[in-house]
C-alpha cells in the first residue's frame, strides 16, 4: 500500500512517490496532485513540486512534495538516478526519441554484442554531454524545445556528468535495452544519440523508465489513480 516517508499531512507537508504515466508531462502529474489535495481540503492554494522532470514519453518514479517538504526538492534532485532505456539502433530523430519522426537511417550490420559492450565502457565515469535541442533548458528566457519546434537552431553548451553504471539488459534485432545509473542532469536521450555515434551508426530512444532516485524506487511508488483513491478515502 502507500509508503510515505513522512506523515500524510498534505497541507503542511508530505512526500509522495508516484509512477508518472506515459504521455503525461511532469507538470500534468504535479497539477493533478495539487488539484486533488486542494479539492479534498477545500484549500485556495498549496505548494506542490517535483524532484526531477521526466519527458512526456518516459514513465517511472517521480518524487512529489507538498507544503514545507518542497524545500527539500533540491536535495532529492541532486541524488543519483537509475533508468531502464530502450534504444533503436540504425536510425535517428531530431528529438532523439519518438516525439519526432525518423530523419536519418544508418547501417547496423557491423554492430554485435561485443562492440556494444566495448562502446558502453566509453561512457563510464565522467563524461561531457550536449543536451538535446528538444529539452527544457532555458536559452535567453525561453525553453530550448520552443526554438526546436519552430525549426530554429540554438547553441546548447555541453555539461559534465557522471555515469556510475551502464550495462546491457538485452540486445536483439537492433533494439538495445540498457540500465543506466547516473548523476543529476543526465539526458538519456542524448546518451542514446552518443551511443549511436560511438557505434558508427545512429540511435534513438524508444522507451524510458526511471526506476530509482537515491534510495527510493518504483516498487515504492503509487499509480496516480491509487493515490487519488487513497486521498479520497482519508
Amino acid at each position: 500500500m502507500i509508503k510515505f516517508e513522512v506523515d500524510q499531512n498534505f497541507q503542511t507537508g508530505s512526500f509522495i512517490l508516484l509512477n508518472k504515466p506515459y504521455k503525461w508531462t511532469s507538470f500534468d502529474l504535479v497539477n493533478k496532485v495539487k488539484f486533488k489535495i486542494k479539492h479534498k481540503y477545500d484549500l485556495k492554494k498549496i505548494k506542490v513540486g517535483h524532484a526531477g522532470t521526466l519527458d512526456p514519453l518516459a514513465t517511472g518514479l517521480m518524487i512529489v512534495c507538498t507544503g514545507k517538504y518542497t524545500k527539500q526538492i533540491d536535495t532529492y534532485q541532486a541524488q543519483v538516478k537509475e533508468y531502464i532505456a530502450t534504444l533503436k539502433l540504425g536510425s535517428t530523430t531530431p528529438s532523439f526519441d519518438l516525439e519526432t519522426e525518423v530523419d536519418e537511417t544508418y547501417p547496423t550490420e557491423h554492430i554485435d554484442r561485443a562492440s556494444v559492450d566495448e562502446t558502453l565502457k566509453v561512457f563510464l565515469g565522467e563524461i561531457r554531454q550536449r543536451p538535446p535541442a528538444y529539452s527544457a533548458i532555458k536559452i535567453d528566457g525561453k525553453r530550448a524545445y520552443e526554438y526546436a519546434r519552430k525549426g530554429q537552431e540554438v547553441e546548447i553548451k555541453e555539461k559534465i556528468l557522471v555515469i556510475d553504471e551502464i550495462e546491457v539488459l538485452s540486445f536483439k534485432n537492433d533494439v538495445l535495452k540498457i540500465r543506466v545509473v547516473c548523476s543529476k542532469g543526465t539526458y538519456i536521450r542524448a546518451l542514446a544519440r552518443d551511443i549511436g555515434i560511438q557505434l558508427n551508426s545512429g540511435a534513438h530512444l524508444i522507451a524510458l523508465e526511471r526506476t530509482r532516485i537515491g534510495e527510493y524506487n518504483t516498487g515504492q511508488a503509487l499509480e496516480i489513480e491509487d493515490f487519488i483513491s487513497y486521498l479520497e478515502n482519508l
